[in-house]
């Protein structure tokens, strides 16, 4: 396994880590989890960089790259839901993101399996860079609350925040759904059996 790979799985254990931060009881967790997810949202710039760099671009590179994003990001949605970050009625939305990507992977590995390789859409990364931006703000809110309760006014940076990750997480979702529909209009003949190649 070549360096930008293990960069790109490396994002699957630090998921974890900033799940018990975000859990964890001690002060200054919250804050951790939030740096320590900053270093995720680095780690998936870096391990296109070296790739590219060191001309390690793979197939497999390509979808453990869109696959560890797509777990980083439902595996903290799943968990606002849990700890009260994301309001209840926010799990329709969660559930909907969730069904769009389980059915974005399936188009991809039925074209695979065709020797048919679906590059990602433009809707779909600006998709994930929401998603990306407003979990960090998600978090942040929470570093601001508990871990900077003493500061002035740290209950209206704590709230500000909190709102802006909501409102990104409300444009994600639009993006989530409209991706969807492009993929699906674009690479319908991968359903339906036909053709054996697709265009860009």
């Amino acid at each position: 396994m070549n360096a930008a790979n293990m960069i790109t799985i490396s994002r699957f254990p630090l998921l974890f880590v900033v799940a018990a931060l975000l859990y964890a009881p001690f002060p200054g967790s919250r804050s951790a989890a939030f740096i320590l997810y900053l270093l995720t949202g680095f780690s998936d710039w870096a391990d296109g960089y070296v790739a590219r760099r060191c001309a390690m671009v793979s197939n497999f590179g390509k979808f453990m790259d869109a696959l560890s994003d797509k777990i980083l990001t439902l595996g903290l949605f799943i968990l606002f839901l849990t700890i009260g970050v994301l309001p209840k009625p926010f799990l329709f939305a969660v559930l909907v993101i969730l069904g769009r990507e389980f059915t974005i992977t399936g188009l991809r590995l039925v074209a695979a399996s065709r020797n048919v390789v679906i590059a990602a859409e433009r809707s779909g990364k600006i998709k994930t860079i929401f998603q990306m931006v407003s979990i960090g703000a998600l978090i942040c809110a929470q570093a601001i609350r508990y871990d900077m309760h003493s500061m002035a006014h740290s209950g209206e940076f704590a709230l500000a925040m909190w709102y802006f990750g909501i409102v990104l997480f409300a444009i994600a979702f639009y993006c989530a759904i409209s991706s969807a529909i492009r993929y699906l209009v674009r690479y319908h003949s991968v359903f339906d059996g036909d053709g054996g190649s697709l265009g860009e």
